[in-house]
């Protein structure tokens, strides 16, 4: 028997309130009954629910309604909504406003159990993790799996993926390109125990052409179209059983998301060109470095979908944010790339260090990575300086000690620091865009909108466009 639990249930009418109530205690609960919004109120000021379930129809104070006082004043408690009239409309806007689940009449005994288990499941491993946590905010931990930084926004994060690792609760990345959302989507899987040693399977959705992506997330059959000369897997069958990282989840296309949403919902999809349904249990993590409510108002991203992925949101802070991080950062990748490189640097001077922390980095940690490679291959001597940064550093510098004013926006000062890194670095790959977006760490398809936006075309650039 389950038990240990009060459940408290919202309904106006005393059949289906009963029904659920004997239910609930046959399973070893401990239940409560409320025929309205006001009544469920009070009984949750008097007693210790660790659920509600209400209906959304109701007289005078609807299960909407319910939710919204539920969530202002009591968190903590999660709410599930039940209803006869299912719509999307209601289940979006129930999941808006933080409901916990959301079911429709007539209610089937075991999905309901399953429901309240999953959610006493989670409230457990919260109430579990409370003391390490705790620990870990006294203490704190300069690294995480592959994460580095000591800031409080890292350390919050390092928890929070700690608490949610081992549920199935859908994940949102968001934060700009290079904040390692990646790494976090790597940590989250590595500390799930049902899922670590299956795969983990990573899609760059802006890399991968529109006519083509549906294929590789999905797979096809023979003949489905020209070119598909044998049946394929897709990445979600691949990742059966383990993870899968939607990386710039915000490029897929209206027909794209519908088919997300199932999966997300049913766990199913049919292969491009076929019929059969293929069921898979794959834990979807989806990353974005773009606003998906500005995507909505615009009518480019689905309010369903957004709700649906959004269940648990981790915003990763930018290196400007978190400054303090960058000497441990630095410690980091000096000695990766020492031994990559096989040189000996004991660590940086203090004009190295100067430079570096008065810089705004654009592109955040992986822009720093590569900035430290570079630094440990053009750098001699015991300690890395000011000396071993690209010019870009220098002439910031300058101007810095000049005290030169300019009525340039601040969007356009930050972004002649990446326009500056992304030209060095297309010339030192002598403009093959290929090995340059490896180096930066983007995909060509980032990079070539880059280029686009900066005009970094013409000359030897325009001549290698192929490339």
């Amino acid at each position: 028997m389950p038990g240990n639990g009060r459940i408290l249930i919202v309904d106006d009418e005393p059949l289906i309130r009963k029904s659920l109530y004997e239910t609930l205690r046959f399973e070893g609960y401990e239940a409560e009954m409320a025929s309205d919004g006001e009544e469920a109120l009070q009984k949750i000021e008097r007693l210790p629910i660790d659920i509600v379930i209400a209906d959304i129809k109701m007289p005078k104070f609807s299960g909407i309604d319910l939710l919204k006082q539920v969530r202002e004043k009591h968190p903590e408690i999660p709410v599930i909504l039940i209803t006869g009239y299912g719509t999307i409309d209601q289940a979006v806007e129930a999941m808006r406003l933080g409901a916990a689940d959301y079911i429709t009449k007539p209610i089937m005994d075991g999905e309901i159990k399953i429901v309240i288990k999953k959610l006493f499941e989670q409230k457990n491993l919260i109430e579990e993790n409370i003391a390490l946590r705790q620990q870990l905010a006294r203490t704190g931990r300069d690294t995480f799996h592959q994460l580095i930084g000591k800031h409080e926004k890292m350390q919050k994060i390092y928890t929070l993926i700690e608490t949610i690792a081992d549920t199935k609760a859908t994940l949102l990345i968001k934060g700009e390109s290079g904040t390692g959302k990646r790494l976090v989507a790597l940590a989250i899987h590595a500390n799930d125990p049902a899922r670590k040693d299956k795969p983990f399977v990573e899609v760059s959705c802006a890399a991968i052409p529109e006519t083509l992506l549906e294929s590789e997330l999905f797979g096809h059959v023979k003949g489905a179209f020209t070119g598909a000369i044998k049946d394929r897997m897709g990445r979600f069958e691949l990742a059966d059983g383990g993870t899968i990282l939607l990386d710039e989840i915000d490029t897929f296309s209206p027909a794209l998301q519908v088919k997300l949403l199932r999966v997300l919902q049913e766990g199913e999809f049919e292969r491009v060109g076929d019929t059969k349904t293929i069921r898979v249990d794959v834990r979807i993590i989806a990353a974005t470095n773009q606003n998906l409510e500005e995507l909505i108002e615009q009518g480019k991203f689905r309010e369903d979908l957004y709700y649906r992925l959004n269940v648990i949101a981790i915003g990763l802070p930018s290196l400007r944010e978190r400054k303090e991080d960058i000497p441990v950062l630095i410690e980091h990748f000096l000695k990766k790339f020492s031994v990559k490189n096989k040189k000996k640097f004991s660590g940086v001077s203090d004009g190295f260090l100067k430079a570096i922390e008065a810089y705004q980095w654009p592109g955040n940690v992986r822009e720093l990575e590569n900035v430290m490679e570079r630094a440990t291959i053009v750098g001699h001597g015991d300690l890395l300086t000011e000396g071993d940064l690209p010019d870009l550093f220098h002439q910031l510098s300058v101007s810095a000690e000049g005290g030169e004013t300019t009525s340039r926006s601040l969007k356009e000062m930050l972004g002649e620091p990446e326009r500056e890194m992304i030209l060095r670095t297309l010339q030192e790959c002598h403009w093959n865009r290929k090995k340059a977006a490896a180096l930066l760490g983007v995909n060509r398809t980032t990079l070539y909108n880059k280029m686009r936006k900066y005009n970094l075309f013409g000359g030897r650039g325009e001549a290698l466009q192929h490339v």
